[in-house]
C-alpha cells in the first residue's frame, strides 16, 4: 500500500489481517497521518482470487480509530490480528504506553468499522516503554500444532508478545486469558512481557507470527536489521530481511518456554549431507570439518561433556554472561564449546556459536548458549557485539544447536529452539570458497563429545509467482 492518503501521509506501517468466516479478508494497519499522529485504517483485497492479494483497497471513512483519550499521538500503533470472543465479537489490541509503562489496548468490534474501547487494558508492564508490533495468540498445553487465533479453552495457554522500542527486542511470556474481562495474567511475573524471555537473543525485531490453517502451525517471521554502517548501506543499496520463517509451539517438558524452529520448508533446499559421529575434542582443541563449501550450511549438533569432568570442575558462584565474560576467548572448567562458522583457513575471522556450561555453588549445571561477533569480520564499520542468554536443559538431554548459515546470517536454535540468537556478519576472507567450518572447546578441563550433521544448501532462486505453483 502507498502512503497516498492524509490519514497515512507520512506512512504506511504494521499491520495485521483477519480471515472472515465467509472467507472475506480485512486488514487493519497503522497509518502516520499529514501531522504525525497515529491512527489505525481498514484496507480490503481488491481481488480475493489473487492468490498474493498484492492490491488493496483502503475504506473511504478511514480511519476508523484514532488515539484515544490519555494516550500520546505518537504512541498507538500496530493493531494485532482479530480473534471471536465468547460474546461473538471481534478482537484486537493494540500497543501503547501510558508514562514509561507499557500496554495493550483492547478494542471489539463486529464490523471493523464501528469500536468500543475496553474500560480495562489487556496487560501492562511498568517501565518498559512503548509496545510496538504487538501479537496475541494460543498455543496448545498438549499438542504440537498450532492454533486458530480464536481458540480458547482449559487446554490453551496464551501469549503475549511485544517489540520494546526502547532497546528494539522481542519479548513474550506465557499466561492465561480471562475471555470476560478482557485481561491477560503472566505465569510467572518474574517473566513477564518485556523484562523476561526474549524470542532472539541476537539482532531480531518486529516480529508477528500468523495461523497457517493449511498446515495447522502458527508461523513465526522476524526482521533482521544490519550491523554495519549506514555508509555501508546506502553503498550496497539495500538494508535489512526477513529472517527464515519459524514454526511457533508451546514447550510442554519446562511449561515456562516456547519452541521455534525453521519451517519444514527450508528442508526442501538441502543438498549433499555429511555426518561426523562421537568427535571426541580435547580441552583447548580445535578441529576442521571437512565440506564441500561452508557459506550455506544447515548443521545439526549433539555434544556430551565428559561427566567425571563435571565432577571435578570447582563450583564457582560467579554469575556468567554471554555478553559480559569476554566471549568465547573465556575459558572456564566446562567452556566455552561449539562450531566456529564462516571462518577462514587462518582464523582471522570466524563467529563461535556455542555453550558454556557453569556449576553454581550446590554443584548444580545452568547452561548458556552464546553467539561471538567480536571476531567475525576483520573491517572496522560493523558492529561486533556478544548475544546469548541461559537455557533451561533437562535432565537427560544433550545439549543440541541447529545452525542455519547463509553468507552474512546466522539464525541459531538450542536445545529445540528454546533460546534462539540471530546474528548478522560481514566476513571479508571467510566467504564463498574460502569459508570453512570448525568444531573447537575451549574448556579448560572437560572434554566434550559431539555428533554433528551437515548439509549444503541450495539457494532458493526466488521468481515471480504464477498461478501455476499453487
Amino acid at each position: 500500500m502507498v502512503a497516498d492518503e492524509w490519514y497515512d501521509k507520512n506512512g504506511v506501517w504494521t499491520g495485521s489481517a483477519t480471515i472472515l468466516p465467509d472467507g472475506k479478508i480485512v486488514m487493519l494497519y497503522t497509518g502516520s497521518t499529514n501531522e504525525s499522529v497515529q491512527v489505525q485504517n481498514l484496507a480490503y483485497p481488491e481481488d480475493l482470487n489473487d492468490p498474493l492479494l498484492l492490491k488493496w483497497v483502503k475504506y473511504s471513512g478511514n480511519p476508523v480509530l484514532v488515539p484515544p483519550p490519555g494516550i500520546g499521538a505518537k504512541d498507538f500503533r500496530d493493531p494485532t490480528t482479530a480473534w471471536k470472543t465468547s460474546e461473538g465479537k471481534w478482537r484486537i489490541i493494540i500497543g501503547s504506553k501510558i508514562n514509561k509503562t507499557g500496554i495493550a489496548l483492547v478494542y471489539d468490534t463486529e464490523d471493523f468499522i464501528n469500536y468500543t474501547l475496553s474500560s480495562g487494558i489487556l496487560h501492562a508492564v511498568p517501565k518498559t516503554g512503548m509496545w510496538e508490533c504487538v501479537d496475541f495468540y494460543p498455543v496448545s498445553k498438549t499438542g504440537q500444532n498450532g492454533l486458530d487465533t480464536s481458540v480458547n479453552g482449559p487446554q490453551v495457554k496464551h501469549v503475549v508478545k511485544t517489540s520494546l522500542d526502547d532497546d528494539r527486542h522481542d519479548y513474550y511470556a506465557i499466561g492465561t486469558y480471562d475471555d470476560k474481562a478482557g485481561k491477560w495474567y503472566p505465569d510467572n511475573p518474574e517473566i513477564d512481557v518485556g523484562v523476561g524471555i526474549r524470542y532472539d537473543y541476537g539482532i531480531f525485531y518486529a516480529s508477528k507470527t500468523f495461523y497457517d490453517q493449511n498446515k495447522g502451525r502458527r508461523v513465526l517471521w522476524g526482521w533482521i536489521g544490519e550491523s554495519d554502517s549506514e555508509v555501508a548501506d546506502v553503498r550496497k543499496g539495500w538494508a535489512s530481511l526477513q529472517g527464515i520463517p519459524r514454526t511457533v509451539v508451546l514447550d510442554t517438558k519446562t511449561g515456562s518456554n516456547l519452541l521455534q524452529w525453521p519451517v519444514e520448508e527450508v528442508e526442501s533446499l538441502r543438498l549433499k549431507s555429511n555426518d561426523f559421529n562421537s568427535m571426541e575434542m580435547k580441552a583447548g582443541s580445535v578441529v576442521p570439518l571437512e565440506l564441500d563449501g561452508a557459506t550455506q550450511l544447515d548443521i545439526v549438533a549433539e555434544f556430551e561433556l565428559d561427566k567425571k569432568a563435571i565432577e571435578r570442575a570447582a563450583e564457582s558462584n560467579v554469575e556468567f554472561s554471554c555478553s559480559n565474560n569476554g566471549g568465547a576467548s573465556h575459558r572456564g572448567a566446562l567452556g566455552p564449546f561449539g562450531l566456529l562458522v564462516l571462518a577462514d583457513d587462518n582464523l582471522s575471522e570466524y563467529t563461535p556459536v556455542y555453550f558454556f556450561v557453569a556449576k553454581g555453588n550446590n554443584g548444580s549445571l545452568k547452561t548458556f548458549f552464546c553467539t561471538d561477533q567480536s571476531r567475525s569480520s576483520v573491517a572496522n564499520d560493523v558492529r561486533k557485539e556478544i548475544y546469548g542468554s541461559y537455557v533451561p536443559v533437562l535432565k537427560g538431554e544433550k545439549l543440541s544447536v541447529r545452525i542455519l548459515v547463509d553468507h552474512s546470517i546466522i539464525e541459531s536454535f538450542a536445545q529445540g529452539g528454546r533460546t534462539c540468537i540471530t546474528s548478522r556478519v560481514y566476513p571479508t576472507r571467510a566467504i564463498y570458497g574460502a569459508a570453512r567450518l570448525f568444531l573447537f572447546n575451549n574448556a579448560t578441563e572437560a572434554g566434550v563429545t559431539s555428533s554433528i550433521k551437515i548439509w549444503n544448501m541450495n539457494s532458493a532462486f526466488i521468481r515471480p509467482y504464477s498461478n501455476e505453483q499453487q
